[in-house]
């Protein structure tokens, strides 16, 4: 399994240049059968990573442009009435796909935001009473703007903490940029890839991240980083169980992409800032700079050595 590891990072970082770190956080992510969130300026290369990372994987995959019209059955589907057959007949909306990207997604409104919940949640959607299974693996790519950018809402708590990780993969350094330059559009770029696993590897993959080690000390890890941001006087937001359950399975996607069978201390705290600043911080204006900050000052707070003592 290593081997497809190291050849889908490569064929990705094909593509999506200078942003080895960033690739790693996504495909943990979706090893770790999570949902992502990619925040950034336009033009950076989110829609890419989502198309890359949807062939590469060789997983069905439909994008989405969010926009203030769009209303939920646009995303989920919806049933309309055959009158030859005189029965009502499913139209199934993107939903259904394997990798979806809701690109923009804060450029909808918060009732087409919140047509995703159930979904990203439960893996299902219920159109007309009836629930629908999604297929598996499913994961929601979603790509937002800042909010200084007009006509952008933001994104109600209960949405953010759906999304296992937020990233944002910044400007590339200039290498990187004079290859964007002289190469042909990523566009044209993906569209010759191969998938380098089939659906049924991928799945053991997810399987083998679920059966990594988690020792009880770093349990006790993440409760004590947990506790951190319960305290009075912090400057952000408590961290959750689900938090805390979503740190630990990407602390062990992590540490399967490092061909390890067990989490150490250092996988939670490079995963940390991935998965809780988008619930630590108070405000969805910035790029994180802030946020990072407070999670810098949680793991900083927390004896690795002692955790709940500290």
């Amino acid at each position: 399994m290593q081997v497809l590891v190291t050849a889908i990072l490569a064929q990705v970082g094909s593509v999506v240049l200078g942003k080895p770190n960033e690739i790693r956080l996504a495909l943990a992510c979706l090893l770790a059968k999570g949902h992502l969130l990619i925040e950034d300026l336009p033009g950076m290369g989110k829609t890419t990573l989502a198309q890359v990372l949807a062939q590469t994987l060789g997983l069905s995959y439909q994008r989405t442009q969010f926009t203030s019209d769009l209303l939920p059955a646009d995303v989920i589907g919806i049933s309309i009435f055959n009158p030859d057959t005189k029965k009502f007949e499913l139209h199934r909306g993107p939903i259904f796909n394997q990798v979806v990207l809701s690109d923009e997604i804060n450029r909808a409104s918060p009732k087409t935001q919140s047509a995703l919940l159930e979904a990203m949640e439960e893996h299902q959607v219920s159109i007309d009473g009836t629930t629908y299974p999604l297929p598996q693996p499913f994961f929601v790519i979603a790509t937002q703007n800042p909010l200084i950018h007009a006509g952008t809402y933001p994104l109600p708590e209960s949405q953010l903490d759906r999304f296992m990780m937020r990233i944002s993969l910044g400007f590339p350094d200039i290498a990187a940029e004079k290859k964007i330059l002289q190469s042909e559009s990523s566009h044209a770029s993906y569209k010759k890839l191969l998938p380098c696993v089939d659906t049924d590897k991928l799945i053991a993959m997810q399987a083998a991240v679920s059966q990594v080690t988690v020792s009880d000390n770093i349990i006790d890890y993440v409760i004590a980083l947990n506790h951190v941001s319960r305290q009075q006087g912090f400057a952000g937001r408590p961290l959750s169980p689900r938090a805390g359950q979503a740190l630990v399975a990407a602390a062990k996607a992590w540490a399967f992409i490092d061909e390890r069978t067990y989490v150490i201390p250092e996988d939670i705290q490079t995963v940390f800032s991935s998965v809780c600043q988008h619930r630590l911080e108070l405000t969805t204006l910035g790029f994180g700079e802030q946020q990072d900050k407070i999670s810098a000052q949680v793991i900083a707070q927390v004896n690795v050595l002692n955790p709940l003592n500290s």
